[in-house]
This record gives C-alpha cells, sequence and structure tokens, in this order.
C-alpha cells in the first residue's frame, strides 16, 4: 500500500530489552492493558518518550518493568525494526529498537501487575505461545546468530 503523495505519518518509536541468561531469555505475560493481553513479550518495553533515547528509554523501561538496573554500557543493540500492522491505517508504522542485556543489578520481578501476569526464562529453541509475530521474527533469528542489524515487519515487500 502506498500512501498518498500529501499524506504524512509520523513513527511511534519504542524500545524493547531482552534480558539473556545462556540460552534463555526473560517474558512477560501482557494483562490488562487493552493491547496484545495474554501475550508473552519483552521482559520490559516502551515507548520512547519526547527528548528521550532509544537506549536511555530501554535503561528506564527495564527498572520501571522489573525493576532491574542496567548500565547503558551493558546494552546491547539486536536490531531496529520499521514495522506496521499491514491493517488499511497507512499511518500506523512504527520504529522499535530490540536490546539485549546479560549484566544487570537486582532481580527481575513484576513491578506492574496491572500489566503483566506473568515473568518467565524461555529457552530461546522453545518460546511460549502466544507471542506477537514481530518479536518471534526478531527472537528466531537472534536464537541462530542471524539477526540482521535491521529489519521489517508487515509490509506488502520486506527488505529483511
Amino acid at each position: 500500500m502506498t500512501a498518498a503523495p500529501n499524506q504524512s505519518f509520523a513513527l511511534i518509536p519504542a524500545s524493547y530489552v531482552y534480558l539473556r541468561r545462556g540460552d534463555e531469555v526473560l517474558l512477560q505475560r501482557r494483562a490488562g492493558t487493552g493491547y496484545m493481553d495474554g501475550h508473552w513479550v519483552a521482559g520490559a518495553a516502551g515507548h520512547i518518550e519526547p527528548r528521550e533515547t532509544a537506549q536511555a528509554a530501554a535503561v528506564r523501561e527495564a527498572m520501571e518493568e522489573l525493576g532491574v538496573t542496567i548500565a547503558p554500557g551493558a546494552l546491547e543493540a539486536l536490531t531496529v525494526m520499521h514495522r506496521t500492522d499491514g491493517t488499511s491505517n497507512p499511518r500506523e508504522q512504527r520504529v522499535d529498537w530490540f536490546w539485549t542485556s546479560t549484566e544487570w543489578t537486582g532481580t527481575p520481578r513484576i513491578i506492574e501487575p496491572n500489566k503483566c501476569s506473568g515473568l518467565g526464562w524461555f529457552q530461546m529453541t522453545a518460546l511460549p505461545d502466544p507471542m506477537p509475530d514481530y518479536e518471534r521474527a526478531v527472537l528466531i533469528p537472534w536464537a541462530r546468530n542471524a539477526l540482521p542489524v535491521t529489519t521489517t515487519h508487515g509490509f506488502l515487500t520486506s527488505d529483511s
């Protein structure tokens, strides 16, 4: 789908954080948000706030959602994804930064029980269901060490 020549849109930015220990990744089960409730997603994630970098958002979200402190230098960028939901709304486009860390301070725990009904460590080769397709599109190639620096999801044609 091509937008009309004068149709503008704004990308919605977000950062996702996957804590990793060995071959396991920490995921949370969404609840009570009205968006993908019941789905397993990144341990921490959220929109990037005005005047905030993607990396700073990742650090902030890890503290707000998991109660852990991650030093900015301990974050490793996995991929940046440009995605759309594939609906008839061409304005629905997002850019997501996916991060990982194997080093943090504190014990990951549910900080927002009104938004999260579960937290668990999962083998990278045995991910739970349900999970958003766009997150699975990051985790599966990452487990195979085949994740490109940039990815796309939901478009009629894909560069990834």
